[in-house]
């Protein structure tokens, strides 16, 4: 009887001892894990767990914040390659370059030699308020020396700008004087302009230079036609060369002025945001001029949806090489850390439909970064024929004419970029940099006599009397580069080009440096010719046949020797 009781209770003994035994067995794999299972499989952030696993189990110590800095940019470039992380400590920066303005002190500088130049000084601004002069060099700041390797264009930019009201002391070491000059400058608001240029190329047409596509450039460009039109301009080039975005509403802004009621701009679409379309409201102010658009291989994004506008609606021509090739759009995503990501969330089209985004691969894309030396080894940069499109990426313009997506926006007209007159001798000084440092050092030297000039073509006129290129290749010879007459003799009019420009730019600014260089500028001049003669406008083809580029005609290959030449690789002028 008694055995038939205990054989009653054995499956409950059996069943109590399993669950005991689970319970023991699952303390001890949490008590010797750290409760590891526990914060893996109890959690769908499987990369938050994985970081507190680190924080909390990892045989070293880790610095967890630097981890994270680290883990982000990898993590978003497993996205597409315009994904990016920003630093808090370079967020202003970065944000900054789009601003209309910038707490600063006032000057454009570069530096050369480990020390700061003060190239020129903003009419108006706190340096100029206090005697600061273009010429100076700043060895000091805030009483602490500023000089020697420790001087770099970022550290340059922290020390001098800052919160507008604030004070900033600086030693300026100047020309002629002999003792250390200091400067009590309390810091304001300081314009950043992105329209570089404007003025009449010749008595009928206008040229405007457009280096990015910032909050407030659609207001500078309506400022620049409103000059331009009340010298009765006739028609107008916007060069977009150069350009490398900014703010899409900008662009979308900008085109606007010139189409005419209902034409499409651009579309957007992405998986979380339906399409968007942006019309012309019918407000512009230049509707009916007419226009040329100047591109190459470095205009993207923003560029891309004003250069894609115009050649869909077959309102302007398209001059220069084919461009970028960016059509993602990023939202800027702000972090309480002062961090940002710019997430892409979507993709722009132009009018016609296509998509001018060039391929790429999720993660890291070697090809996709070194495209732009690939499409010069393969020879696009010289000849059209090396261009090779895709014809299932096939569009049509408003008139039927063929456009291509897939990789930049192709120009209507191909203008090569030249190597007549490029020697060993021209290459071994730009890439030393001793164009631009000689440059600097005879403005230095003459800037008394220089500033007697007012004007690009009187300061030219002066330049060519005084035999500066001679004195540039004793230069060159002093710093290693040996006098080679017949080379030099090639090269000649390339340096005068780079050593007139320089000290151009150092006297009277960018606009005057482009005024320069615009006048043996093919790209330019091929665009000045198509407004001469009436052929601003796209005209349809006359029958059905692929027509994707235009060759320069014999009169202008004639004058490619002056023109799209490489110039020195350009000392960063910054603003503070």
């Amino acid at each position: 009887m008694s055995s038939n009781k205990s054989f009653r209770f054995t499956p409950i003994i059996i069943a109590l001892s399993v669950v005991i035994g689970i319970l023991i067995g699952t303390f001890y794999a949490k008590h010797r894990s750290g409760n590891r299972l526990g914060i893996i499989n109890g959690t769908n952030n499987k990369l938050t767990a994985l970081l507190r696993v680190i924080d909390e189990q990892y045989v070293d110590t880790v610095n967890m914040h630097e981890l994270i800095e680290e883990a982000m940019p990898q993590i978003l470039g497993e996205l597409d390659p315009h994904s990016t992380y920003i630093p808090a400590k370079d967020l202003e920066i970065v944000n900054s370059e789009l601003e209309a303005s910038f707490g600063g002190i006032g000057i454009q500088f570069t530096i050369q030699h480990d020390t700061i130049h003060v190239n020129s000084v903003i009419p108006g601004g706190p340096s100029e308020k206090v005697g600061l002069m273009a010429g100076d060099r700043i060895v000091a700041v805030d009483d602490s020396i500023f000089v020697g390797k420790i001087v770099t264009n970022e550290r340059a930019m922290r020390k001098l700008k800052g919160p507008k009201g604030t004070d900033v002391r600086i030693g300026v070491k100047r020309f002629g004087e002999r003792d250390l000059l200091s400067f009590d400058i309390v810091r304001g608001d300081i314009p950043q302009n992105s329209v570089d240029a404007a003025y009449m190329i010749n008595e009928d047409f206008g040229y405007i230079q457009i280096s990015k596509f910032a909050r407030k450039t659609h207001v500078e460009l309506l400022s620049a036609l409103a000059v331009l039109k009340h010298l009765n301009c006739k028609g107008v080039i916007i060069d977009l060369r150069g350009n490398t975005g900014g703010f899409m509403e900008a662009a979308i802004r900008m085109v606007n002025e010139f189409l005419p009621e209902g034409q499409l701009i651009v579309y957007t679409k992405g998986r979380k945001y339906p399409r968007a379309n942006e019309l012309a409201n019918g407000t512009g102010s230049c509707k009916d001029m007419p226009m040329v658009v100047l591109i190459d291989e470095s205009s993207a994004s923003a560029s891309e949806i004003f250069a894609g506008a115009i050649q869909d609606n077959d309102r302007g021509m398209l001059v220069g090489r084919r461009s970028f090739g960016k059509g993602l759009v990023q939202q800027p995503i702000e972090f309480s850390d002062g961090s940002a990501i710019r997430l892409t969330i979507a993709r722009y089209y132009t009018p016609s439909g296509r998509s001018i985004q060039r391929p790429y691969n999720k993660g890291k894309d070697a090809d996709y970064e070194m495209d732009l030396l690939n499409r010069y080894e393969h020879g696009e940069f010289f000849s059209r024929d090396s261009i090779k499109v895709d014809e299932n990426l096939r569009y049509y313009t408003g008139l039927g004419r063929p456009v291509y997506g897939g990789g930049g926006i192709m120009p209507d007209i191909f203008v090569p970029q030249d190597t007549t007159n490029i020697t060993t001798y021209l290459r071994s000084v730009l890439n030393r940099g001793l164009t631009l440092q000689f440059s600097f050092q005879y403005t230095d030297q003459n800037r008394k006599k220089l500033s007697e000039y007012t004007d690009e073509e009187s300061l030219l006129g002066y330049l060519k009397s005084q035999g500066v290129i001679e004195q540039f290749v004793q230069y060159a010879d002093s710093k290693g580069i040996k006098r080679r007459n017949i080379l030099i003799q090639k090269s000649y009019s390339l340096l005068e080009r780079n050593v007139y420009g320089n000290i151009i730019y150092n006297m009277l600014g960018r606009e005057n440096y482009i005024k320069y260089f615009n006048k043996t500028d093919i790209t330019v001049l091929k665009a000045l010719e198509l407004l001469k003669t009436g052929q601003a406008y796209p005209q349809a083809p006359a029958k059905e046949e692929e027509v994707l580029v235009t060759e320069n005609d014999e009169e202008t290959e004639k004058r490619t020797a002056q023109a799209n030449t490489p110039t020195e690789n350009p000392v960063l002028r910054l603003y503070a």
